[in-house]
């Protein structure tokens, strides 16, 4: 495992680019005032002596051991042992509604959107706890395992949308069942589910799967996502033309009573989502407090100082840069080193 001690040093590479600009802004401009003071060829040969090509050579040498330098400082390590930890935290998979009614706007900037940034902020909160998301309409899928890479989890949860599940419905009874069978195998603590929805149950038995779950010693607990008055579903995300059915414009209600019942069935707690919050914290809180498993994870660890390697390079472009002479010497136009070809 690589991994930098010090990776603010990086920022010092931007001298590199910016030197180049300036060397090339010069360049031309001496080679401007060459051919203002006299024919260029009468110059170069009244001076044999000057290379053309010697100092941007020198430059360019110079930058390399500039970078190097900084990969120096920065302090590149290497990881050289796997060491496996042990960890309590509680195990928890969120249930995620990706239906075409979460595109619902009732809750800002749409139902799903601000499903995602609060789960995207409660993962920024967790420690030690290992998190699966599984994405449900007319079937549930699994979008990520469990695990304790909160990093993979927020690339994950950026690329769910309303494409993520290709049949249409709403599932919750599916998805309470995959994430009851989505557990590590063996394990002591409690377990819980957050199904994040707005409820429009058209497939299954959820308060059942809810209560099987809750048999297995599974928590499971509800967030209701959208208004009881409801508003209409965008043929599309960001869209302003709305799906319509022989009635007109179909409207996407909250159904309360359905999430309360799962709830109650999960053993768990139900909150309505607000504009201002959606509720996924309080019940993270609740859970926390429950019995928390111990689980192994592994980790790189006793990470060496690598810094030798690169700092040994940028002494040697500055032995090779201090070597080479801007003016050509006897020998070197013998071996017709730096020349330009006509």
């Amino acid at each position: 495992m690589f991994q930098f001690a010090h990776p603010i040093f990086l920022y010092l590479l931007a001298v590199i680019p910016i030197i180049l600009i300036f060397h090339s802004i010069s360049a031309k401009r001496r080679k401007k005032l060459l051919a203002d003071f006299g024919d260029t060829e009468i110059i170069r040969e009244l001076m044999p002596e000057k290379s053309r090509t010697r100092p941007f050579f020198k430059l360019v040498l110079l930058l390399f051991a500039w970078a190097f330098f900084v990969f120096g400082i920065a302090g590149p390590q290497i990881g050289s042992k796997l060491r496996e930890n042990k960890q309590k935290g509680i195990e928890l998979i969120i249930a995620l509604d990706v239906s075409n009614s979460m595109l619902a706007q009732d809750i800002q900037p749409s139902r799903l959107e601000r499903a995602k940034q609060a789960i995207s902020t409660l993962v920024g909160k967790m420690e030690n706890d290992r998190l699966g998301l599984i994405v449900f309409a007319g079937q549930a899928f699994t979008q990520l395992p469990i695990t304790n890479d909160y990093i993979s989890a927020k690339m994950f949860l950026s690329n769910i949308s309303t494409n993520s599940v290709p049949v249409p419905g709403t599932a919750i009874g599916a998805a309470i069942n995959l994430a009851s069978k989505s557990f590590s195998p063996n394990l002591k603590g409690d377990r819980a589910i957050i199904v994040i929805t707005d409820g429009e149950n058209h497939e299954d038995d959820a308060v059942e799967a809810a209560k099987a779950a809750r048999e297995k010693g599974i928590f499971v607990h509800t967030i209701g996502v959208g208004l009881p008055q409801g508003a209409p579903v965008p043929v599309e995300a960001g869209s302003q033309n709305y799906i319509k059915d022989a009635s007109g414009v179909v409207i996407s209600k909250l159904d309360e009573d359905m999430l309360q019942k799962i709830a109650a069935a999960g053993d768990g707690n139900y909150v309505r989502a607000t504009n201002t919050q959606l509720g996924l914290n309080s019940i993270f809180e609740s859970i926390k407090k429950m019995n928390q498993s111990e689980y192994s994870a592994k980790n790189y660890s006793d990470y060496e100082d690598q810094y030798q390697w690169p700092m040994a390079v940028a002494f040697l472009f500055l032995l090779i840069e201090a070597v080479i002479m801007e003016r050509r010497t006897k020998w070197s136009r013998r071996l017709k080193l730096f020349q330009v070809k006509k």
